[in-house]
């Protein structure tokens, strides 16, 4: 019997630390003092460290330090010379930050569908929309899920447009062997306290190009903004912020940053452990799917930040992903219906005159009305109806992952119950915000 209509809970232990994240070790919190009692947070020493060792974990020529991942995002973009009656390409279904920049650069967006399956940028609904206008595009490893590089970066160099990687839910995922963040021209991602890579609230952004290094430090970091500035059209403005902003990384959150890089890739591979058992677990179970890789291709979901499954309501009489999400969670299991609402959809996008040009900010540069009205994407639109969180385990702890496994597939294999009660999905699954921790 379902726990919803009375029956016993599946999930019966207290699951102590095993969603606990960041893990805090003695060796974080003494490398965290050490810059608070020498006052050195508004420094650069110890950021200059994290900033060369991710950029080695990372495998990418130059690593900058921001404050926050949106900052980095924002770097990135000028740093592909986004700038006013400018285009970048992106997908809607996304947290705000890898498209709103483009705002404040005078650009816009156009927004992209996404593959139903990888939830990321779908490569087959990008060059249709490219024009002479598109400066970027922006691909966001969603939800941990390399997106198809192969496909994006053919379309990329063939219009010779930049490619910008948000890997803000990816740190440490591979396609295909290789670490994402190093496909594109430029990469930007969050180190806020809720990622897979969780160092405070920072952001970084690598790149192998010096130009877009050199511009990304102009626009933001005065500090390191400096007479060696190689990019002829920079020199004569150095020492200045080009675009007025302070981007440094507090060093607090670089000193964290450091002694979780070296503990990272254990840590992940434990959490690949995790999850991919508890996936092989209820994989087979009737309207539920793991949102992950196919196996044999070599690529892995990182740290599975926000970790997420498909939904098949046909396979189980039609019962809606809301009514599934509220029995799983009568049964002590963390699960919620959708994702990240469409931003298309939103009337900061579409109305919004956020600079008091007289018109939407979205069309106040662009040649044409480039907004997207209900109905246009039509995968991110529903997808909210077909997609569900499920926990994020941080260890292997196989007889605790057996019982939130068990709750998963008991609401599966007995949705026939919960029929008669089922009021549907409301109008929107889904939130404007953050993709929510389990």
């Amino acid at each position: 019997s379902l726990a919803l209509l009375g029956g016993p809970k599946a999930v019966r232990d207290d699951p102590g630390d095993l969603f606990t994240w960041p893990i805090v070790t003695t060796e974080h919190e003494e490398a965290v003092l050490e810059v608070l009692r020498r006052g050195a947070m508004s420094g650069n020493d110890v950021t200059r460290e994290f900033k060369r060792e991710y950029a080695a974990w990372q495998g990418s020529a130059y690593a900058l330090g921001c404050s926050t991942g949106t900052a980095a995002l924002h770097e990135a973009m000028f740093g592909c010379k986004v700038g006013v009656g400018d285009e970048i390409i992106c997908p809607s279904v996304t947290y705000w930050a890898s498209a709103l920049p483009s705002f404040s650069l005078g650009a816009t967006v156009v927004f992209a569908d996404i593959d139903p399956e990888t939830l990321c940028i779908d490569p087959a609904d990008i060059e249709h929309r490219i024009t002479p206008r598109t400066k970027a595009i922006v691909v966001v490893h969603y939800v941990g899920h390399p997106a198809d590089m192969d496909a994006i970066m053919a379309i990329a160099r063939r219009h010779d447009v930049k490619v910008i990687e948000d890997v803000s839910h990816a740190h440490g995922a591979r396609y295909k062997g290789r670490q994402v963040g190093t496909f594109g021209d430029v990469a930007a991602a969050s180190l806020m306290s809720g990622k897979s890579l969780a160092i405070g609230e920072a952001g970084v952004l690598t790149t192998d190009d010096r130009e877009i290094y050199e511009r990304a430090i102009a626009f933001g970091h005065y500090e390191q903004f400096g007479d060696d500035v190689e990019t002829p059209d920079l020199r004569p403005y150095a020492h200045l912020p080009l675009g007025g902003y302070k981007h440094r990384m507090h060093q607090l959150s670089s000193a964290m940053g450091r002694v979780q890089l070296r503990h990272y890739d254990d840590q992940i591979a434990e959490i690949q452990e995790a999850m991919n058992y508890f996936w092989d677990l209820i994989e087979e179970a009737p309207g539920i799917r793991p949102h992950r890789p196919r196996k044999g291709l070599g690529s892995t979901m990182g740290g599975w930040y926000s970790a997420h499954g498909h939904y098949r309501p046909e396979e189980l009489g039609g019962l809606s992903v809301t009514r599934f999400a509220e029995a799983v969670r009568a049964e002590g299991a963390p699960c919620r219906p959708g994702l990240n609402a469409p931003l298309h959809l939103h009337p900061l996008f579409n109305t919004a005159d956020v600079y008091g040009d007289g018109r939407p900010t979205r069309v106040a540069h662009a040649d044409r009305d480039v907004r997207q009205p209900k109905g246009s994407l039509p995968v991110s639109e529903r997808i909210g109806t077909l997609t569900y969180s499920v926990p994020w385990f941080k260890h292997v702890r196989r007889e605790q992952i057996d019982q939130y496994a068990k709750a998963f597939r008991k609401v599966a294999e007995h949705a026939e119950d919960l029929l008669p009660d089922d009021a549907g999905n409301p109008p929107q699954l889904g939130s404007w915000g953050m993709t929510k921790r389990s």
